[in-house]
């Protein structure tokens, strides 16, 4: 495959001690954090408008009516914050030979064992996974939910339609939520993850350990081909 750079813009480095390399920019984490915040609560109205014994989550948004009437329109913010994310961050998310070699070394990448594992870009087979699986979950939800939304496309859609998109829209939320789950406990699990979504900022030290390659573009200004083993010693 081509080798694409990992690059992203706003990434460098800057020497110290420790090294600090700039991950994500404001405006990429603002744009993050408005997703994620979108994401958590159409879950809990989600959920509570599900089933009745989630009706009580409805107490967040002021109630049952409040929670049907925002449930829809906080999709509608979600889904252009998120196109903003994925217009940002498509091309560093494509797959390429090494990610392959990634996934099929579950034993190293649940150890830690990296040493094991090709260098990586400024993201992992994981993470690539998850922003392409996310973002197909999204654009389901976004028209499934519009076949749904009975104040303003009720009589666009027959009976049949409105009944499969539920299914579908119940089907795929769960997807998100679970893999909104996965998301958050690999940004604990790997220390430094969450400091680099909230402050933007990585060490040096951080780098080299969980993205090697994407630091070495950084400081070669060169796109770097993809290995599909660890280099030699």
């Amino acid at each position: 495959m081509t080798a694409h750079p990992d690059v992203g813009r706003g990434d460098a480095v800057h020497r110290g001690d420790p090294v600090i390399v700039d991950r994500y920019t404001v405006a990429a984490r603002i744009n993050h954090w408005i997703t994620a915040i979108c994401l958590v609560l159409l879950a809990l109205s989600g959920l509570a408008l599900f089933t009745p014994s989630l009706f009580f989550l409805t107490g967040f948004f002021g109630g049952g009516q409040m929670a049907r009437l925002l449930h829809p329109w906080i999709g509608v913010v979600m889904i252009v914050s998120f196109a903003g994310l994925f217009i940002r961050f498509w091309r560093l998310n494509l797959w390429d030979r090494s990610d392959s070699t990634w996934v099929g070394n579950p034993g190293a990448v649940l150890s830690g064992a990296e040493e094991k594992l090709p260098e990586v870009g400024k993201y992992n087979a994981g993470q690539k996974l998850y922003f392409w699986l996310m973002s197909i979950t999204i654009v389901v939800l976004f028209f499934s939910g519009i076949v749904t939304w009975q104040q303003y496309f009720g009589d666009q859609f027959s009976i049949e339609q409105k009944r499969l998109g539920v299914f579908v829209h119940s089907v795929f939320a769960i997807g998100a939520i679970c893999l909104w789950i996965v998301h958050v406990y690999a940004a604990i699990w790997v220390r430094g993850t969450i400091g680099a979504m909230t402050r933007g900022k990585v060490t040096g030290g951080w780098a080299w350990r969980h993205h090697r390659r994407w630091l070495r573009e950084i400081v070669t200004g060169k796109t770097l081909p993809a290995e599909t083993a660890p280099e030699k010693k």
